[in-house]
């Protein structure tokens, strides 16, 4: 429900102020005599945007538990989500992509495809399975697909990235920089978990992360310090800057959980110290929620102001939504942490 508030005593940008929200949208950022809710002092961000999650909780994705997920997501920093589905039949990614909850969650913006359009050599922890090559009639059954990852090698690519309407990723690839390249011309926008499952930047051959680069795409990056090395983080981070790097999670439903077995989109994950792996030892997503990953970034060396940046406006901007900054005219979903970064509160006004 779109909220009339406004928040009192926030700090903002290290500045005590007050931010007046009608109809759920920001309309001023000052002092002003309107009483409203007491934020204490506490600083206030946007919420954060997680473009890439199976699940948390104990839920997963591909079981559609959507409306749990979004409550989830809130009591940790999340305000909007894309749900993630796994490679799947057909007729089980259009069962779950059909719920969109409205209530007191995450807003669920769109569906992300991660799959069926990969490379099998690429597989990661996706079913071989129900690996398929793109075809845009059927993905045009998915209802509510916002983003989707492709393979840019497999045979149809061109004519599914020109035509699907949807944010094309590429990823679970071993496509070479010219592959990729042409991939950019036909559209698309953003690399899939950078570095995970793809081809490596070799110094011959620089992948889809040399294309990336030189096609000004967005890419992903699973801040967990498991998938990626915190000097990988950092390299990336230099060479994609704060607009262009999007921190995600990549989180299955172990995340907030003990050690154990769990369920990644129906098949068997182990999860020890922290770390899921399938029963054959590829990793299977990660067990660190979105906002964890940014308190990592932190202590790997990211500015603080952007590591909440990469959470919040670069995602919303690939996404192309009004969310994720602090700024008139922008939706009101919003974080309160303490001075140690810790999370007091999410409100979702918008």
């Amino acid at each position: 429900m779109k909220t009339n508030l406004v928040l009192k005593n926030a700090c903002v940008g290290g500045v005590l102020t007050d931010v007046v929200v009608k109809e759920g949208v920001i309309t001023h950022i000052g002092t002003t005599d309107e009483m409203g809710y007491d934020c204490k002092g506490l600083t206030l961000r946007a919420g954060l945007i997680d473009i890439h999650t199976h699940g948390c909780g104990g839920f997963d994705t591909m079981d559609s538990p959507i409306r749990e997920l979004a409550l989830w997501h809130k009591a940790h920093g999340v305000t909007s989500f894309l749900p993630t589905t796994m490679t799947a039949p057909m007729d089980a990614l259009i069962w779950v992509c059909q719920e969109i909850p409205e209530g007191e969650g995450a807003h669920v913006l769109g569906y992300h495809l991660e799959g069926p359009y990969l490379a099998e050599a690429a597989k990661g922890a996706q079913n071989a399975a129900y690996l398929q090559t793109p075809i845009l009639g059927d993905f045009c059954c998915i209802p509510n697909a916002k983003m989707v990852t492709v393979a840019p090698e497999l045979p149809g690519a061109k004519e599914f990235i020109e035509g699907a309407d949807a944010i094309v990723c590429l990823g679970h690839t071993v496509a070479d920089y010219d592959t990729c390249m042409e991939a950019v011309k036909w559209g698309a926008k953003c690399l899939t978990h950078t570095c995970n499952a793809m081809s490596p930047l070799h110094h011959r051959n620089t992948g889809p992360i040399g294309a990336a680069l030189d096609g000004d795409l967005y890419a992903q990056v699973i801040c967990d310090g498991i998938h990626l090395h915190p000097s990988m983080i950092r390299i990336l981070y230099r060479l994609f800057g704060r607009d262009r790097m999007v921190l995600i999670s990549d989180s299955m439903s172990a995340t907030g959980l003990a050690d154990g077995d769990y369920m990644l989109g129906g098949q068997r994950v182990i999860v020890k110290e922290g770390i899921a792996r399938t029963e054959t030892g590829a990793l299977a997503g990660s067990t660190t929620c979105l906002f964890d990953c940014v308190k990592r970034a932190i202590a790997f060396g990211i500015p603080e102001e952007d590591a909440f940046h990469m959470a919040s406006a670069t995602p919303a901007a690939l996404l192309g939504v009004k969310k994720g900054k602090l700024e008139v005219g922008y939706d009101a979903d919003f974080i309160l942490l303490d001075k140690e970064n810790n999370l007091v509160e999410t409100l979702i006004l918008s």
